[in-house]
């Protein structure tokens, strides 16, 4: 089948417990692409989303979805779940790529104009999700560095706070515009994108299977907080400067520009003093990183310093969402730094 020819969503409905492949990859090859697999609920008369896999490389929510499948469980209302870098998620040696080479990161399609095969199925399932006038959405997500569980949303209200209330300790309050699927159906219906732990860690596959089990099955949502959260807001993204080669390590590398400390992931939300230590660089390289929050002004100078050969801390931030891989930090991102607001 030709690019012009494949479906750009396909839907599967109802799939038979029995019918199911044993493993996920199996059923990720079975779904061939980007998929949302409606199930029937008890109450047919609402619905709920669920997404996954928007990222290749992060597996937790698809293997917890693949895993209920399987179970005898029914659904307290219908789900509409979403299956999102299949292609990404099954190339060699699998869960392995954000995106296929020459792809667009799917998560940063959910914003006009809707271009390309990414943006054509962002639109498409807006479009779905919208009809169906879904009462919540829970889009699961792996990190690729050492985090707790946490949940992410674009405003602060009881029932978003209500969702992460239900999984996680952690609330990020998100005023960036990234083009992501909970930035997009902010108006539509409450939604929360749910930090499961590190791809591959069995701690954060367990936590994706209990959220899953319980959004799944649970009657009526409780739109009420039931536990003290720790709320942070006003993330800033830090970026590497165009160009800038990046490695991590225990010490500065021949040919990197920027060396990142090797565990660097351990400060994930943690108050970070001033003058810890970031990264080596190189003699004679350029600032190799950019900082901007929503209001897209570069505040990376007022976050760090170079000093003895080393980018460190300038004042003190709360950093989240560390990354320890390359490819991601070339990608997407080094981390998000962000304040704290509250504790309710």
């Amino acid at each position: 089948m030709s690019e012009e020819e494949r479906p750009t969503l396909r839907v599967l409905e109802a799939p038979a417990r029995e019918a199911l492949p044993d493993t996920v990859e199996a059923f990720l090859a079975r779904l061939g692409g980007p998929t949302l697999v409606h199930l029937a609920g008890r109450d047919r008369s609402r619905i709920r989303a669920f997404s996954t896999l928007l990222h290749g490389n992060e597996p937790s929510g698809v293997r917890a979805l693949h895993r209920w499948l399987r179970s005898d469980a029914q659904p307290a209302v219908d789900m509409l779940c979403f299956v999102g870098a299949v292609d990404a998620a099954r190339a060699a040696p699998g869960f392995a790529q954000r995106m296929l080479h020459g792809s667009r990161d799917l998560n940063r399609c959910f914003q006009a104009p809707y271009e390309g095969h990414e943006g054509e199925l962002a639109e498409a399932l807006l479009r779905r999700l919208r009809d169906h006038a879904c009462e919540a959405l829970i889009d699961v997500h792996n990190n690729t560095g050492h985090n707790p569980p946490y949940a992410v949303a674009t405003r602060t209200d009881p029932e978003r706070l209500a969702l992460c209330g239900w999984f996680a300790e952690r609330f990020v309050d998100c005023n960036l515009r990234l083009g992501t699927l909970i930035e997009a159906t902010e108006d539509d219906f409450p939604g929360i994108a749910l930090e499961c732990g590190r791809a591959g860690d069995p701690l954060a596959d367990a936590a994706a299977f209990e959220l899953v089990s319980r959004y799944f099955e649970t009657d009526r949502i409780p739109w009420k907080q039931e536990r003290p959260l720790q709320i942070l807001h006003e993330p800033v993204r830090i970026r590497l400067a165009p160009g800038t080669e990046v490695a991590f390590a225990d010490a500065a590398q021949p040919g990197a520009d920027f060396t990142v400390v090797g565990d660097i992931d351990r400060h994930n939300f943690e108050r970070v003093a001033p003058g810890t230590p970031v990264g080596w660089l190189r003699d004679g390289s350029p600032w190799p990183v950019e900082a901007h929050g929503a209001d897209d002004v570069d505040v990376s100078q007022q976050l760090f310093v170079a000093r003895d050969g080393m980018l460190q801390t300038r004042r003190e931030l709360v950093p989240m969402m560390m990354t320890t891989a390359p490819s991601v930090a070339q990608l997407d991102c080094l981390f998000y730094a962000v304040r704290p607001r509250n504790v309710e």
